[in-house]
């Protein structure tokens, strides 16, 4: 029977579920699982008992490649210098050419000659000359991608201020747009600091309770929800 497993992705920092049927897989453990760059190297955070791995819906997820072995540890800790190296190389040269970006990752695939450049900016820009160095010097195929000020909250990862890992890393997989309406329905402070998270968006849990009403904030001890002072006179009155 399948076992279900909890993984942390060493590198990016992410939990995912998995599911093996190798019955000496155990906590920390460290496993391979398939990613869109090939393979990477995740390690067993919490293994699963058995009422959890009948539940409805275990087939549909993902199922580790192996149990990593000492090759694979060497293969990936290299993997993890040579991305270290390209990502130093390319700060010196968007540094050098004065290029206005702000390179978040470097990722290398495993199962072909290919790396992704991962950068912010606030427009377009002509990185065609940054493209040529890199690909001089790694001999591979360069593509660099830009991605959104959430999208880079959601690599690196953080503490939002309700003292917990951001949602955008833990569990979120879709980014969902948040509008000032969804603050303004809650009756929340709309005090920038308030209601925007690390990447200085609005926060995505601001959606979690738009539909059910939202939140209710009470600024002083009358306003409470429901309280009629009509009413309440009246029954004193009586």
């Amino acid at each position: 029977m399948d076992k279900v497993i909890l993984v942390k992705i060493e590198k990016r920092r992410d939990l995912l579920h998995f599911r093996t049927r190798e019955e000496d897989v155990r906590a920390d453990d460290c496993v391979v699982i398939q990613s869109i760059t090939g393979e990477e190297l995740g390690r067993v955070v919490k293994h699963f008992g058995e009422t959890f791995s009948r539940t409805k819906g275990v087939p549909s997820i993902p199922e580790i490649l192996r149990k990593a072995d000492g090759r694979d540890i060497e293969h990936f800790a290299k993997k993890e210098r040579e991305e270290r190296r390209a990502y130093e190389y390319c700060q010196s040269r968007i540094r050098e050419r004065e290029i206005p970006i702000k390179l978040v990752r470097v990722t290398f695939f495993t199962g072909e000659k290919k790396a992704i450049f991962y950068f912010t900016s606030e427009g377009r820009i002509d990185f065609r000359d940054l493209v040529k160095d890199l690909a001089r010097k790694f001999r591979m195929r360069i593509e660099m991608r830009q991605i959104g000020i959430r999208d880079e909250a959601k690599m690196i990862g953080g503490v939002g201020i309700c003292g917990r890992q951001l949602c955008c890393k833990t569990f979120l997989s879709n980014l969902e747009p948040i509008t000032l309406q969804m603050a303004k329905r809650q009756n929340l402070n709309m005090n920038p600091v308030k209601i925007s998270g690390m990447c200085g968006r609005l926060m995505c849990c601001l959606s979690y309770e738009e539909t059910v009403g939202g939140r209710v904030v009470i600024e002083d001890q009358d306003e409470r929800v429901g309280y009629d002072e009509e009413e309440d006179l009246a029954e004193d009155k009586k």
